[in-house]
């Protein structure tokens, strides 16, 4: 299924992880957690957050990003900055359709979304016992 992309809501998704990026954050560990639904290796995840990989299996896969651990999260599994990230959104809305992982305000909100959402992916700065650990950064 593929989306609208309007300018109204690039705009919302760039603000969004730009005021993002700019969440401080003290630097630790990033757990990646995902619904029991969704078994990914490294490489899966770096490529899903990137619009690479939308399925694992049959399941569709629903990444969600943390503006509290973010920038963290950038840096150690993809190796980028909240301007490179959004850039990259932008321009696979524009060229596939592709909308950018949505943005949760902390880890409460990440957990209750993963935890309710079959295919969802997020990360968290502490680890949690409700939902499947992926990996840590």
């Amino acid at each position: 299924m593929k989306y609208p992309i309007t300018m109204k809501t690039v705009l919302l998704g760039l603000s969004l992880l730009v005021a993002a990026g700019s969440v401080p954050a003290v630097a630790g560990d990033v757990y990646v957690i995902s619904h029991p639904s969704v078994t990914l290796t490294t490489a899966e995840l770096r490529d899903a957050y990137l619009g690479e990989k939308q399925f694992a299996g049959s399941i569709k896969l629903v990444p969600v990003d943390n503006a509290a651990v973010q920038s963290d999260f950038l840096a150690k599994a993809l190796n980028m900055d909240a301007g490179k990230y959004a850039s990259l959104w932008i321009k696979k809305g524009f060229r596939g359709g592709l909308a950018s992982p949505s943005v949760k305000l902390g880890d409460a909100e990440v957990v209750s979304f993963v935890k309710n959402t079959p295919g969802a992916i997020g990360y968290v700065s502490a680890p949690v016992q409700e939902v499947m650990l992926l990996h840590k950064y």
